[in-house]
């Protein structure tokens, strides 16, 4: 993990009265090696169980309820009922196509709404500081399948 994110971190924690836990650090760690992916808290749990089979499923939900107060990670819903998680602050604008076939998640960096972002601000008055774009339909890989059966 880069130790400029680790550090934010840590003096997030810190004006809370929190520290950064072996647990903690663990949990963040594995959001740093899966940063391409949006892992749900079970996924987690089974992600840390290979480097520390003692941490326990409660503290790493509390670990994200957290992180989450914090503004360190976002819960994201993708439709199936499950939250899955990711870094805040990495990208401001970028979006999710979720296949509703297979359930694959990829993201598109491009900014799609940086015109409309600009136009509610001058309009509204209102300082827009993220916004989440859902596009759901059907992945390549899927299409291709159906396509030769």
């Amino acid at each position: 993990m880069r130790n400029k994110r680790l550090k934010d971190i840590k003096e997030k924690l810190a004006a809370r009265d929190y520290r950064l836990t072996p647990q903690r650090e663990l949990i963040l760690e594995i959001f740093a090696e899966n940063s391409d992916r949006h892992l749900s808290a079970e996924e987690i749990y089974d992600l840390i169980r290979q480097k520390n089979p003692d941490i326990g499923l409660a503290t790493v939900y509390r670990t994200l309820e957290l992180l989450e107060d914090l503004k360190v990670i976002q819960s994201i819903n993708f439709g199936d009922g499950c939250a899955r998680y990711e870094f805040t602050g990495d990208r401001h604008h970028h979006h999710h196509l979720i296949c509703l076939e297979c359930g694959e998640v990829e993201e598109v960096d491009e900014d799609l709404l940086e015109k409309l972002e600009q136009s509610i601000e001058e309009k509204h008055g209102f300082r827009i500081t993220d916004h989440q774009v859902k596009f759901y339909g059907i992945c390549r890989r899927c299409q291709e399948k159906f396509a030769t059966t």
